[in-house]
C-alpha cells in the first residue's frame, strides 16, 4: 500500500495517542471493575465502544477518506484471529495474576513485543531490521525490570506459584502478540484502502465479535453482570469510548507500520504511567527502576529511528 510522505511517519503520533487513550481507558475500566467485575468491565469496553467505532467509520467516509472497505473471508479471518486472541490474552493474564507469585506472570506477559516480532516474521513475512530488533529487546528488558517487586523477598514469598505464573504469563504475551499480528494482517488484506478508514472498520468488526462472544458467555453464566454495566452506563460509556479510540489508533498505526514497531512504541504507555504514578506519590526510583525506564526510553527512540 503506497502512502503519502506524511502518512509514512504519522504512525508515531497515532501510536502515542493510542497509548494515552488506553491509559485513560484503563483508569475508567479499573473503576468499572470494582463495581461490575473484570469480565463485565471488559465487555463494557467492547460493547459500549461499538457506536464510537461506527461513528468514526461514517465520519471518515464523509470526510472523503474513501469508500467503506470491502468485507471478505480473508479479512474476517485475520480480524477473528485478532479478536479471539485478545480475549484469550486477557483470560491468561488474569490467570497469571491469580497465582501466588503473580508478578512473575506479569513480567513474562511483557514478552509480547518480542513475540509480535517472531509471529510477524512467521505469518506476515515482516522481518525486523537489526536496529528494530535491538530496540524491541531493550524496551522489553526495561519493562521486565519495572515489573520486578520492590523487595527481593516479595518474589520468594510467592515461589509456590511461579511455574504456573510463567506459563500463563507467556501464554498471555503470545496471545497479545497473535492479536496484534491478526489486526496487522487484516490491514494488509485491505491493501489500497485508506488507513484512516481501516482503523475504525477493523475495530467495528473486532469489537462486535468480542461483544457477541463475551456477552453470550456472561449471559449464560452471570447475567447479573450485564445488568450492572447497564446500571453504571456513564462509566461504561467512558471506558467504551476511550477503548474504541485507543483501538482505532492501534489499528490505524498498524495499517501504516508493522505490528512489532507499533507495539514497541506503544510501551510508552508504561513509561508515562510509571512516571505519573511516581510523581503523584513522590516516591524515589530504585536503581532497577531507573535502569528499566532508561532501557524503555532507548528502545522507543530506536524504534522511531526506523524511518
Amino acid at each position: 500500500m503506497e502512502l503519502p510522505a506524511l502518512a509514512a511517519w504519522a504512525w508515531i503520533p497515532i501510536t502515542l495517542w493510542a497509548a494515552f487513550a488506553q491509559t485513560v481507558r484503563n483508569a475508567a475500566q479499573r473503576s468499572l471493575t470494582s463495581q461490575a467485575g473484570t469480565l463485565a468491565a471488559t465487555l463494557a469496553r467492547f460493547l459500549y465502544g461499538l457506536p464510537f467505532a461506527l461513528a468514526w467509520v461514517l465520519a471518515m467516509h464523509a470526510a472523503g477518506a474513501g469508500p467503506v472497505p470491502a468485507f471478505h473471508a480473508a479479512y474476517f479471518g485475520w480480524v477473528a484471529m485478532g479478536a479471539v486472541a485478545q480475549l484469550l490474552a486477557t483470560a491468561f493474564l488474569l490467570q497469571a495474576m491469580q497465582q501466588r507469585n503473580f508478578i512473575v506472570g506479569v513480567a513474562f506477559s511483557k514478552t509480547e513485543v518480542l513475540q509480535v516480532a517472531l509471529l510477524s516474521t512467521v505469518f506476515l513475512h515482516e522481518v525486523p531490521t537489526w536496529l528494530a530488533a535491538l530496540a524491541m529487546l531493550l524496551a522489553t528488558l526495561g519493562v521486565v525490570l519495572l515489573s520486578l517487586p520492590a523487595k527481593a523477598g516479595a518474589a520468594a514469598a510467592g515461589a509456590d506459584g511461579s511455574g504456573k505464573a510463567v506459563l500463563f504469563g507467556l501464554a498471555s504475551g503470545a496471545c497479545f502478540a497473535l492479536s496484534a499480528v491478526g489486526f496487522r494482517g487484516a490491514a494488509l488484506a485491505l491493501a489500497g484502502s485508506s488507513p484512516w478508514l481501516q482503523g475504525g472498520w477493523g475495530v467495528l468488526w473486532a469489537q462486535l465479535l468480542q461483544s457477541l462472544l463475551l456477552g453470550g458467555w456472561l449471559a449464560a453464566r452471570n447475567a447479573q453482570a450485564l445488568v450492572t454495566i447497564a446500571r453504571v452506563w456513564r462509566l461504561s460509556i467512558l471506558a467504551g469510548m476511550m477503548g474504541a479510540l485507543a483501538s482505532i489508533g492501534w489499528f490505524t498505526a498498524m495499517a501504516i507500520r508493522p505490528a512489532a514497531d507499533v507495539r514497541t512504541l506503544g510501551l510508552i504507555e508504561v513509561f508515562f504511567s510509571y512516571l505519573v504514578s511516581r510523581r503523584i506519590f513522590r516516591e524515589k526510583l530504585r536503581p532497577a527502576e531507573r535502569w528499566g525506564l532508561g532501557l524503555v526510553l532507548l528502545g522507543l527512540v530506536g524504534i522511531c529511528l526506523q524511518l
